[in-house]
């Protein structure tokens, strides 16, 4: 399959503005027991963290502390001593620092948000913050960048997406998290017509590059649209996801891989010019690409839920500018959690809503499904069996992580030949729905619903 590559759109001020990146170095001091991003340390939903819990009963983990919270989607996100979470208060959406071990709030900073869920879910935003260093970046729900000072919460700088750029209104709000790399903050505000994805300079804010949409998207064959050959563009189309950017070095080149409403593309990091673009989205307009692409080799995964879209494995030639499918199926429809990839497997809650989700292991290479937990599921009984339904997926210390939807905390093996859990508990503080991946730092686990954040122990002491 032929690809279309374009220029990335530079910033204004070129010269003053290089000569800025080029000396400027975010001083991330994330190490392995941080979790500061959207999946951790190494964006990858992993921990090298050891000598965790192996098991626990029925009670669950031990709490360390809880604590009431306002609405939202996104994960903590925790660098040293202190653990930041985003949430909406009534009219305002706030960024929350604690110290991590006990909970006790440190600062905190509000700003002014009127979003509405258009399909009632909650207002709150979805976008996880992003720590590095001593900045604290966030993107709230109605399009709002920030940069924090992480000492006490001053802001830094702001930018408003939503009037700066041409964006047509998401679905379900902003839910993309902001990613670091090469000295620019990279993020998918979905512009129209060319700025789906910008890079900003995370000392000032300001635009380096913005690409994607009209220029890339013109002339790519919808594949598995039948009676449809090629994108024509349209001004009003949305094309932010709820995925966030993946990067990652393919035939020796660093990538920014951005799984758009329509696809996928990558873009070269300090440029912004597209290597490639792949069409990949469910035919229903209301629909959402969320997952976080994966990439292993030369081969990069991606996974929809909505009406079938199932699964594709594409295959990136030498020269990075054409791929072809390796594999398609609907072994795995990921809604909006990421699967684990770990020694040549996937590992995920396959499925669009809660009856018929299920945590699947898929072969990466071949998409060949190898085992399925099929969870009782009985919609009319009362009270509702615990199950994990749409839930998520970290891994530690040789095993799975599980947080279901309703609050179900598992711990599973890493076998690709057969499903098997070790434990798993109802977490009482929590009641569905529980959208939100862990986050795991120095042997504690921290866990979240739209009400309620808990810490529990997690150490095997």
């Amino acid at each position: 399959m032929k690809s279309f590559p374009n220029r990335g759109r530079l910033g204004g001020a070129r010269p003053a503005l290089a000569a800025l990146i080029a000396g400027f170095a975010v001083a991330c001091t994330a190490g392995a027991a941080d979790w500061p991003q959207f999946l951790g340390p190494a964006r990858n939903g992993t921990s090298t963290e050891t000598n965790l819990l192996e098991k626990w009963d029925a009670s669950g983990p031990k709490v360390l502390w809880e604590k009431d919270i306002g609405t939202g989607y996104c994960s903590p996100s925790v660098l040293g001593e202190k653990l930041i979470y985003f949430d909406r208060v009534g009219g305002e959406e706030v960024v929350h620092c604690l110290n991590k071990k006990t909970g006790a709030e440190i600062w905190k900073s509000a700003y002014p948000s009127k979003f509405q869920d258009p399909y009632g879910y909650n207002n709150g935003p979805r976008s996880q913050p992003l720590l590095a260093g001593n900045k604290c970046f966030t993107f709230g729900a109605e399009g709002k960048i920030r940069c924090l000072d992480l000492k006490d919460g001053t802001v830094l700088w702001q930018r408003d997406t939503a009037k700066e750029f041409e964006i047509p209104e998401a679905f379900f709000g902003v839910g993309s998290s902001p990613v670091l790399e090469d000295n620019l903050l990279i993020v998918a505000i979905g512009g129209q017509p060319n700025s789906g994805v910008v890079a900003l300079n995370p000392e000032t804010g300001k635009t380096v590059w913005e690409n994607v949409g009209e220029i890339n998207w013109t002339g790519i064959p919808m594949t598995a649209w039948p009676g449809e050959k090629k994108v024509e563009w349209r001004k009003y189309e949305k094309q932010a996801s709820y995925s966030t950017p993946a990067i990652a070095t393919v035939n020796g080149k660093k990538l920014v891989f951005c799984f758009m409403r329509q696809g996928l593309v990558a873009l070269e990091p300090k440029t912004g010019v597209c290597d490639f673009s792949f069409w990949f989205r469910a035919r229903v307009d209301e629909s959402v690409n969320a997952m976080s692409p994966i990439v292993v080799d030369n081969d990069v995964f991606i996974s929809g839920a909505y009406y079938h879209v199932g699964s594709v494995l594409l295959k990136i030639h030498p020269d990075n500018k054409e791929i072809h499918e390796g594999w398609r199926s609907t072994s795995l429809e990921m809604h909006w959690s990421t699967p684990i990839y770990y020694d040549g497997y996937l590992y995920g809650f396959s499925g669009r809503n809660e009856p018929d989700a299920r945590l699947r292991c898929v072969h990466y290479k071949s998409g060949e499904l190898m085992w399925d937990n099929d969870e009782t599921w009985a919609p009319h009984s009362t009270p509702q069996p615990a199950v994990y339904g749409r839930g998520s997926l970290i891994m530690a210390d040789g095993k799975l992580i599980a947080l279901g939807e309703g609050g179900k905390l598992g711990l599973f093996k890493l076998n690709s030949r057969k499903m098997e859990e070790i434990c798993h508990a109802q977490i009482t503080q929590l009641e569905h729905p529980c959208w939100s991946t862990p986050a795991l730092s120095e042997k504690c686990l921290y866990i979240r619903s739209e009400k309620k954040l808990v810490s529990l122990k997690f150490s095997r002491d």
